[in-house]
């Protein structure tokens, strides 16, 4: 008597329903929060960063990476091409912001209690976990495209 073997397997992360949603909406999130901080600057100078850049030793031409790190990055986060990349990219970018503008914040409480620097801790941190967990299949580079 032949006897047959059922091997079940656990889903991976990746195949659980709602993990590529997930990683649309904090791509999403993330992507638009940070883009409209970008279009913000694209109104004015960027004499106040240059000027930070300049305290610490740095050029100021280093400014123009804000445009990088505010308008380039989030649209490849909400477009979901070079995921990974773009991610470190704002994470890099959220460093350099609480490093430059917020130092004095960094180990402070805001007004109602909260961490002081809540938002950048936020953005820095969900650019960490999607460069970690990458774009998912709702993006243009699909689950398997380069550096998604």
């Amino acid at each position: 008597m032949a006897t047959t073997t059922t091997v079940t397997r656990r889903p991976t992360e990746a195949q659980k329903p709602g993990g590529d949603a997930g990683r649309l909406v904090l791509r999403l999130a993330v992507g638009i929060l940070i883009l409209l901080h970008g279009i913000a600057k694209l109104s004015g100078p960027l004499d106040p960063i240059a000027g930070m850049l300049a305290k610490v030793g740095l050029p100021g031409f280093l400014a123009y990476g804000v445009y990088i790190g505010e308008i380039l990055a989030p649209i490849l986060l909400i477009v979901g091409v070079w995921t990974r990349a773009a991610a470190v990219v704002i994470a890099i970018n959220m460093v350099f912001a609480v490093l430059l503008a917020h130092s004095s914040e960094l180990f402070s409480l805001g007004r109602q209690g909260g961490y002081a620097l809540e938002l950048q801790a936020m953005f820095l941190l969900a650019a960490v976990a999607i460069a970690l967990l990458g774009a998912g299949r709702f993006s243009v580079g699909g689950r398997y495209g380069p550096m998604n």
